[in-house]
């Protein structure tokens, strides 16, 4: 049984917004951290946001001013909604919960 799973990724034009979703069998009232990575093709993969054990969010110069996240312990979820996408943006996301890491989800932003 998998513990992280990612879904809301596909394709998406240039300006739209996309939602992903992270939803896990894990106590996440517990998890010090809950982060969202993205890996494009080629590139190295790099951290874009992150919620804490207080709630508190931080998110990657990129996507910053374009981005929330949020959770919601009861569920065992956490949301990443990027707007205003950029052929940039394009990536496999990864939602990572301590040292657990979904399967990732794929974005395709195209012009």
């Amino acid at each position: 049984q998998e513990e992280v799973v990612e879904s809301g990724g596909g394709l998406i034009q240039v300006g739209g917004a996309l939602k992903l979703s992270c939803t896990t069998s894990l106590n996440i009232a517990s998890a010090k951290n809950m982060n969202w990575y993205r890996q494009a093709p080629g590139k190295q993969r790099e951290w874009v946001a992150r919620i804490n054990q207080m709630g508190i969010t931080t998110y990657a110069v990129s996507i910053e001013a374009r981005a929330t996240l949020w959770r919601n312990i009861a569920k065992r979820s956490m949301w990443l909604q990027i707007n205003n996408l950029k052929a940039e943006d394009t990536a496999r996301y990864y939602c990572a919960i301590g040292e657990k890491w979904g399967q990732g989800a794929q974005v395709t932003v195209s012009s």
